[in-house]
């Protein structure tokens, strides 16, 4: 797939690139892309959720009335989860989300994910570019060249430049990767993806391991 590389002012350089067809024109696996965003989204996941069981609440053990004869249910606690402040039955306890997936489901995900783009034409090839300092203005400025600046954009860098991360970092719909970093959730997430010239071979060396 050839595209033509812009400038930040979303005129046409001139250049184009090709994008690599095994990482572009795949066959998509949705189940594996169901699978890696299942695991990014359970990895982030706290697991800090607790309510309290009825050993684990403050109050008497003293039996509340006699056994028999009140024409009501036996009660022996206030503890009882069937009484207001007792405790609660079978409720959350801390535990661990994550779980593991092997690299190549993993690799097979972030390639359907990048051909679903490719597919939609949803990717835009933009010369490598920094600011001189970090500001939001430059930064929508940059989407508004490229119409996108009522989309949900993924920004991917060929390696990690503070001013540009810095830039997008107040903006709700901009999010600014570098290669070694993207994720399936966050491809699908965004409305288009905006590749640094650079990227591109970056990301053929990541993905054809």
């Amino acid at each position: 797939m050839e595209l033509a590389v812009l400038k930040q002012s979303g005129e046409d350089t001139g250049r184009t690139v090709n994008l690599p067809e095994d990482i572009f024109g795949i066959e998509p696996n949705d189940h594996a892309i169901y699978l890696d965003v299942k695991q990014f989204l359970a990895n982030r996941r706290q697991g800090t959720h607790k309510s309290k069981e009825r050993n684990e609440v403050a109050g008497s053990t003293k039996k509340i009335k006699k056994q028999k004869g009140t024409g009501g249910a036996r009660a022996g606690s206030l503890k009882s989860p069937l009484f207001r402040g007792g405790g609660r039955v079978f409720g959350p306890k801390p535990r661990d989300y994550s779980f593991k997936l092997n690299k190549k489901l993993k690799q097979l995900a972030r390639k359907s994910a990048f051909t679903y783009k490719a597919k939609d034409n949803s990717v835009v090839v933009l010369e490598d570019f920094n600011f001189e300092a970090p500001k939001t203005k430059s930064y929508l400025e940059l989407l508004s060249n490229l119409s996108l600046a009522d989309k949900k954009t993924l920004l991917l860098l060929p390696e990690n430049n503070k001013n540009v991360v810095l830039s997008s970092r107040n903006l709700p719909k901009a999010r600014v990767m570098v290669v070694n970093d993207v994720n399936t959730y966050e491809l699908l997430n965004a409305d288009s993806l905006v590749l640094c010239e650079g990227s591109v071979s970056k990301l053929e060396t990541l993905l054809s391991k």
